[in-house]
């Protein structure tokens, strides 16, 4: 070992050296934090999933950056010799191969996975698989977790590495990898790893899409399915279904009791999905859609009912998820940009409650389609409750891997206020 004179000054890393350092360390802290729970949430960790991932990426690339570092600049010698020397670089190295492999063999993992998941790096960059048979998974699978508790007990010598020489040896070691020799500043960057554990615990909170449902929704009855009788129908064109309304309206304003009243849907309404995962749910929403609704609520016999949604302007919990749901594995969007709803089989099931029968045309697929819903106010302003259950498989929807475990039945509710509309209601022939 080097004699240690107290009164010699400090030889440092540099500083882009010491601001990764701590960096690195406090983010291999915050993804053990939220890796060792993953397991415990299930299908609910999907989002936490995907920062996993990107987490894992982003430590490769500052870990290869401080690689480069350490090579390009001058760093301080060593200080010890002999076997405590040895075993002191052992220890980088091995810091250095987990900082590296455990991020590939997280990729690797992935990449083999049976459900090929897609990655978008923090929901921006997207990250490809690496091109691996499959039998590399269940291989990638058992050196991901051997990395991770080979970490932390490489981790764990490290810092007691530090603490013999800073409180034993008494030769300042610590200080070289901060930016001052000051006891105060070492503990202000020794407590970032305290907080990246806290913050990955908190990430492992619930996500917004396992959130319960709204109480005017979940108190709805739940829809009657039904049969497949339209399963193989051809799916009718918009014109067609927006003839079908008028001439229907038409009709009805010749009728010697006049028209039933149209209503107009204000903005600020909710539609959204359900989809369970066992226990586990996922929930999403569309923000584009429209209906045109004829309707008296003393004689829904004489209802139209047509409901247009812009498939493209769904969304999840996070990038990825809105992603999938848009591809050819569920909605398909880009193919088939809209989904509609149609129902003249409207009746009365309670005091202020409806079920319309009707078609739902949905990814090239029409089928017979029931929904349940509840007025409230009264005149010519009423707010509309409701809920449906979809059948997925019956239009195509998630019929890949990644939509295995996802039940077949898809709970839709529908939220949204609706005014009476002068200018058709008998006014406009």
């Amino acid at each position: 070992m080097v004699p240690h004179d107290p009164a010699a000054p400090v030889a440092r890393y540099s500083i882009a050296a010491i601001i990764l350092h701590w960096l690195i360390a406090a983010i291999i802290v915050f993804q053990l934090a939220v890796g060792f729970g993953l397991e415990d949430l299930g299908a609910k960790a999907f989002a936490q999933y995907q920062l996993h991932k990107s987490v894992g990426i982003l430590i490769l690339l500052l870990t290869l950056l401080r690689l480069g570092i350490r090579f390009a600049l001058p760093r301080p010698q060593p200080v010890e010799k002999g076997l405590p020397g040895t075993l002191a670089a052992a220890v980088h190295v091995g810091l250095y191969a987990f900082m590296l492999g455990a991020p590939l063999t997280g990729w690797m993992l992935v990449s083999t996975a049976k459900i090929k998941v897609p990655t978008l790096l923090f929901g921006v960059v997207p990250l490809s698989h690496l091109p691996l048979p499959d039998a590399f998974g269940p291989i990638s699978s058992g050196a991901h977790e051997v990395m991770a508790v080979l970490g932390i007990a490489l981790i764990v010598l490290h810092v007691l590495g530090a603490l013999r020489h800073h409180w034993l040896l008494r030769d300042r070691l610590i200080y070289r990898m901060t930016p001052a020799a000051s006891w105060l500043v070492t503990v202000l960057l020794v407590a970032l790893l305290p907080l990246g554990w806290v913050a990955g615990r908190a990430m492992l909170a619930p996500s917004p899409s396992t959130a319960p449902l709204p109480k005017e929704v979940a108190a709805m009855p739940a829809p009657v399915p039904q049969e497949n009788s339209l399963a193989a129908a051809q799916p009718l064109g918009n014109e067609v279904a927006a003839a079908d309304v008028e001439q229907k309206v038409e009709e009805q304003s010749e009728d010697a009791s006049g028209p039933p009243p149209a209503w107009t849907i204000q903005p600020g309404g909710r539609l959204e999905f359900t989809a369970t995962y066992g226990s586990d749910s996922y929930r999403g929403s569309f923000a584009d859609w429209s209906g045109d609704i004829v309707m008296d609520p003393e004689k829904p016999e004489t209802a139209t009912i047509k409901i247009d949604v812009d498939m493209s302007s769904v969304t999840m919990s996070d990038a990825t998820q809105n992603t999938m749901v848009k591809g050819d594995d569920f909605f398909s969007a880009a193919q088939f940009a809209k989904a509609v709803f149609r129902s003249d089989n409207v009746r009365k099931t309670g005091t202020s409650t409806y079920q319309a029968e009707g078609t739902l045309s949905l990814k090239s697929v029409s089928a017979a389609q029931t929904l349940r819903f509840a007025l409230s106010g009264s005149g010519e302003r009423r707010k509309v409750t409701g809920s449906a259950e979809v059948d997925r498989l019956r239009h195509n929807i998630g019929t890949g891997p990644t939509a295995q475990g996802i039940s077949p039945a898809v709970t839709v509710n529908f939220s949204f206020d609706a005014t009476a509309n002068p200018a058709r209601n008998g006014r406009k022939k």
